[in-house]
């Protein structure tokens, strides 16, 4: 049995996928769509000159436009992380760059490899599908945990401007300028729309919804019910902001708690395939006496099986509600 550089030339080409989609993104819309922007993206919009209720509408567009296309054949597998990561590329756009770096890929296990032309088709559409999946869903967690790590500070920040005697829309308005994307741009819409006559907390429970956010739901329902009993509402969302901390405190500690399980069924599954890459790199034909036993396939199918439902079990005793 002889090792070949196959399997090197696809994890290549699919990390060129992902550089190649990445740079498509950034070129089309500039750094501030980048999360590590210190500017956020909706104020460096206006300073361009672009009027205020064009911004509101080209980023509520981009934020809403992934869910009402999930007819789209294939789009459906990612409408809700792509939302979730507020991707700017339209649906279309985003089946169009699936096409193209599958095409891309194609290209290259053409010219890197000599495997039969269905098998490229195949592992092209799987590679240009997947990579686009992997880098929204990618960019939809990277999105989310930064959310969640900004929204205490950004209620207590309304906790402070509400003390000092601003109205709660001004405090929304001042958090959307103070605090970093991707969180400042999500107020900023919130802002804008409450400027131009919707309530501020059909704005917090839609976005909630968007993001799927328990602790966003914890804030629109405490400003909801402000707003129709009344109450001392820097008080409020004070103890919400305490609560929130606490529950990101308790999140990162349960993470930490289950990582090294998680690690341990990642290193008990992946083990056994790297020994193999090392026999198979130290001694080609090891297994050549035993290829053809009848048994032989049918065990590979058992192994295989076993080792991915390793991963699922220890998953599934790793995932902890809380």
């Amino acid at each position: 049995m002889q090792i070949t550089a196959e399997p090197i030339i696809y994890g290549l080409i699919f990390v060129g996928v992902l550089a190649l989609v990445e740079g498509l993104y950034l070129v089309a819309f500039g750094k501030s769509i980048s999360l590590n922007s210190r500017v956020n993206r909706r104020l460096e919009m206006l300073d361009k000159g672009t009027g205020r209720e064009k911004v509101l509408e080209q980023l509520r567009k981009e934020m809403q436009q992934h869910m009402k296309s999930r007819s789209i054949p294939l789009y459906s597998l990612l409408a809700d992380r792509a939302q979730k990561a507020a991707i700017a590329f339209t649906p279309r756009q985003l089946v169009m760059i699936m096409v193209g770096v599958a095409l891309f890929a194609f290209m290259g296990l053409t010219i890197g490899t000599q495997t039969e032309v269905p098998v490229r088709i195949l592992a092209s559409v799987g590679i240009g599908v997947g990579g686009v999946f992997f880098w929204v869903n990618n960019k939809a967690k990277k999105r989310m945990m930064m959310i969640e790590e900004q929204l205490p500070d950004a209620v207590e920040l309304m906790v402070r401007s509400l003390r000092v005697g601003h109205p709660f829309s001004s405090a929304i308005t001042i958090v959307s300028k103070e605090i970093q994307d991707p969180l400042a741009t999500e107020f900023g819409i919130i802002a804008d729309e409450t400027a131009y006559g919707r309530d501020v907390g059909d704005a917090l429970k839609e976005m909630a919804e968007r993001l799927d956010m328990q602790d966003l739901r914890f804030l629109a329902v405490a400003v909801t019910i402000q707003q129709q009993s009344g109450g001392n509402l820097a008080e409020i969302l004070a103890g919400l902001a305490k609560v929130i901390r606490a529950r990101f405190r308790l999140f990162r500690r349960v993470k930490a708690i289950t990582a090294e399980a998680k690690w341990s069924g990642k290193f008990l599954s992946g083990f056994p395939l790297v020994c193999l890459a090392l026999i198979m790199v130290n001694d080609p034909g090891y297994y050549d006496e035993v290829m053809d036993h009848p048994y032989f396939i049918p065990a590979c199918f058992v192994v295989g099986i076993l080792l991915s439902l390793n991963l699922v079990v220890m998953r599934v005793l790793t995932n902890i509600k809380v």
